[in-house]
């Protein structure tokens, strides 16, 4: 049963985001039940601002990060991987034909001169 719309393998990858998401999640319940800076309404909100938003701003990238990969895994987007290929296989003809031309032109070098 996939979680969030996800499948367990983009959930593992998604994993790298979402133990991050869990330490602001702690963070933030532990400074609302402990308040060890005193309670002051401009710097406990600006404390609390801050740790909300990069919470919420994770969880988003999180999300569209998930969609992403399990678009590239159904669409079997594969470009990038070969992309390299045809790049190595039209160096290999271009180094072959240096190199038959190379032997063309020391052949006519080696030749005695009548």
């Amino acid at each position: 049963m996939p979680l969030f719309g996800f499948e367990k393998d983009t959930l593992l990858d998604l994993t790298v985001n979402l133990i991050p998401l869990g330490i602001i999640l702690f963070f933030i319940a532990a400074f609302a039940v402990v308040n060890p800076f005193g309670l002051d309404l401009v710097f406990s909100g600006l404390q609390f601002s801050l740790m909300v938003s990069m919470f919420l701003l994770l969880a988003v990238l999180t999300y569209y990060a998930g969609r992403a990969i399990e678009g590239a895994e159904k669409g079997g987007d594969h470009s990038a991987i070969e992309e390299p290929n045809a790049a190595t296989d039209s160096l290999e003809d271009s180094e072959e034909t240096t190199a038959d031309s190379a032997e063309l032109e020391s052949d006519d070098e080696g030749l005695p001169e009548a």
